[in-house]
This record gives C-alpha cells, structure tokens and sequence, in this order.
C-alpha cells in the first residue's frame, strides 16, 4: 500500500476506500504509482486523438475521458467522487457545478466572451477547483483544456510543465499552485501569466 504521507503539496490524498480502488497491490512508492498512472495517461491520449470528434463540452464525455486516462490504474476511474477532500467541492455539488461549468464554457466559446487561452484557463481551474474525481484533477483538466484549444478554438494547447514535472515538487509546480489559488480568489492574472 502507498505511503498517503507522500503527497506533494496540492495534491489531492485518497481515502483508504479509494486506495483500494488501485489494480496492482503489488504498488508500493509514489514513484512506481505515478510510472503506472503515466503509462495510462499516454493510452488515453492516444484514444482522445484517434476518437471520432464529438462534444468536448458534454458530462458523459468528461468521464468517459478520466476513465481513459485513469482506468488501467484505479477502478473508480471516470466516476465522480464521493467523498470531501482537502480541496474541491461538497461531492453532491458536483454534477450541478459540471453543468454550469460546461453550459458557461460553451457561451464563452460561442460568444467570443474571453481569448481562446483564457477560456482555456478558465475551464481548467474551475474543474479543478470543483474537483470531480478523487484524483488525478489536474492532469485531466489539464487534457481536456488542451483538447478545448485545439479541436473548437483552433490553437495550440499550453505548456502546462515547461519543462518540469508538474507531479514533483518544483518552484514550476509551486507557480503552478499558487497561480490556481490566485483563481479561486478570482484573479486569472497569475494563471494566464504562467501559461504565457
């Protein structure tokens, strides 16, 4: 069983119940845990690129897509949490909040209401400030805004890492966490700011 103690700093903890939702028991470190959760990630990525173009912007299609890029690893992949975490909100908020988010996002890229990267950012925190999954938020919101770029706004997607690990602790990562709190408090600057 993984060590919960070996968090970095904004990362999301599992529960003992989630934690047994992980496939391999024979997984120990955080290390090996994440070389598996990356081997997964890289398979969704192939499939949300070969998939048939359909509606980003749709609550089946973001399970559908943490299930692809969690699935091989956890067994509650692509189903939404259950339980209150150190960030996120209450769990039966959950599916309301999705909705709005992507009812506001689909205006936004419509209505032209923000640039293309700032829609991107934009849908990036607020799902990572709902926090949907028990873990792996940030990565798959990461994806999905990226996907966003590309496929409606016709841009390239961001360099969420530049160059860095953004799993490790790293003066990237602590931008990175800090840029999303200055959004919680409704300040996009930071974020926008380090996405470039």
């Amino acid at each position: 069983m993984i060590d919960v103690m070996e968090y970095p700093e904004g990362a999301t903890p599992l529960d003992p119940d989630e934690m047994e939702g992980l496939k391999f028991a024979h997984v120990t470190t955080r290390g090996e845990l994440d070389h598996l959760e990356q081997a997964n990630i890289e398979e969704g990525l192939i499939w949300v690129k070969r998939r048939r173009k359909g509606d980003l912007l749709d609550d089946q299609f973001l399970r559908q897509l943490h299930q692809k890029l969690f699935g091989d690893v956890w067994a509650w992949a692509g189903t939404y949490r259950k339980t209150e975490k150190n960030i996120g909100i209450a769990p039966f908020y959950i599916s309301v909040q999705l909705r709005q988010l992507l009812d506001d996002v689909r205006y936004w890229v419509e209505n032209g209401t923000y640039r293309p990267i700032e829609i991107a950012v934009r849908f990036h925190h607020k799902l990572v400030y709902i926090h949907p999954f028990p873990n792996g938020n940030g990565r798959f919101s990461r994806i999905i805004a990226d996907q966003l770029l590309e496929e409606r706004l016709e841009c390239s997607a961001i360099d969420w890492s530049g160059g860095y690990d953004l799993q490790e602790m790293n003066e990237r990562r602590k931008d990175y966490i800090n840029a999303l709190r200055e959004a919680d408090a409704g300040n996009y600057a930071p974020l926008l700011e380090f996405v470039g």
